[in-house]
């Protein structure tokens, strides 16, 4: 495996008998807004991928409901949890309508991709971009106890919750799919293992709250249980005529990208493309007006990540690229809407139940 050090700057080669990958679960850098931390760039499953390992259900992207909206942000949004929610706040549009009665029975209490999906299409409705969340009704007092941090970020941009609501929006939250493991953590890839950023299947096509925090220390446990009960008998990859060792890495012929503007427009492409074409509602139009944008995408970032010496920027935006070709391949095979992928030319959930592998 190759490694960039970021203290050095070279790419350092790296043997091992058994690599464990725990890249991180989310991709959400791909989306315009999302409530990942910016280093969720999908690297783990684009690297996998790329080493012709199988990737699964990669269309079911899960959209947090209620992201704080926050005028021209891009990248990383403050999560305003559920539970506010729970505890009794209401959805409003523009009108001040509480609109969530007319999507769900459960009104706001509704789980996350149907709410998503009703923001989703108040704003198309009314032209806004974002709704309100009113929790004008609570005790101020027992608010700032439950959620003092979302008490401390609205004030912190003039946000009394006593007198005005809190503006929100939908923002890519989770991915139910990426590398495709077994009941121990292993890939399709020999030696090589997962967590985080794969595909257990424990969530399907949708997830509840938090579960995946248990998902991950559970599958972590396994994949060491497994390992350590076959490393010793493993050997070194390779072939006996380069000695076990890993040819250095070749940068002949590269240099430093002389405009980042290359890099940074690309990304706001990619995220743009992804959030208007591949979002919380998708058609076949849309999924095929970013699979034509993707791929001019690919074909200009791979030109510049082969003459260029690399760097984190060039790196995330490569894996980010694969990750949006991969979830817009998953929702363009997948005929029907389910879970989290919801599909207007096939608006019924199909009988038969399969996983989209790529």
């Amino acid at each position: 495996m190759y490694a960039l050090n970021l203290h050095t700057n070279e790419i350092e080669t790296i043997l091992a008998k058994t690599t464990y990958l725990a890249s991180g679960g989310g991709n959400g850098q791909v989306y315009r807004t999302t409530t990942n931390p910016a280093i969720a760039t999908g690297d783990g499953v684009a690297m996998v991928y790329r080493a012709k390992g199988r990737i699964e259900n990669m269309e079911f992207i899960q959209f947090h409901p209620t992201a704080l909206y926050e005028p021209g942000l891009r990248g990383q949004a403050f999560l305003i949890t559920e539970a506010v929610r729970g505890d009794g706040g209401i959805l409003r549009n523009k009108n001040g309508e509480a609109f969530m009665e007319r999507y769900d029975e459960r009104k706001d209490l509704a789980p996350r991709d149907i709410v998503a999906r009703a923001i989703d299409n108040e704003l198309k409705t009314t032209g806004t971009e974002h709704v309100w969340l009113d929790c004008r009704h609570f005790n101020t007092e027992k608010f700032v106890e439950h959620f003092p941090n979302i008490y401390e970020k609205c004030k912190s941009i003039g946000i009394d919750i006593s007198k005005d609501m809190i503006p929100v929006a939908p923002a890519a939250h989770y991915s139910c799919g990426g590398i495709k493991v077994d009941e121990w953590g292993q890939t399709s890839i020999r030696n090589l293992y997962a967590v985080e950023c794969s595909s257990t299947g424990l969530h399907g096509a949708n997830r509840l709250a938090s579960n995946s925090l248990l998902e991950a220390m559970v599958f972590a446990h396994r994949c060491f249980i497994h390992v350590s009960q076959k490393v010793d008998h493993n050997e070194l990859p390779g072939h006996p005529t380069l000695k076990f060792n890993i040819p250095a890495w070749n940068a002949l012929g590269t240099s430093t990208p002389k405009e980042l503007i290359l890099i940074t427009q690309s990304l706001k492409e990619i995220q743009q493309v992804m959030s208007d074409y591949v979002g919380i509602v998708r058609n076949n139009i849309r999924l095929q007006r970013a699979i034509r944008r993707i791929d001019l995408l690919w074909e200009e970032t791979e030109q510049l990540y082969k003459t260029s010496t690399l760097s984190p920027n060039i790196l995330e935006l490569r894996n980010l690229i694969t990750v949006g070709y991969l979830i817009v391949k998953g929702s363009t095979f997948r005929k029907e809407s389910r879970g989290l992928n919801f599909n207007t030319d096939y608006p019924q959930k199909s009988e038969l139940l399969q996983n989209i592998v790529l």
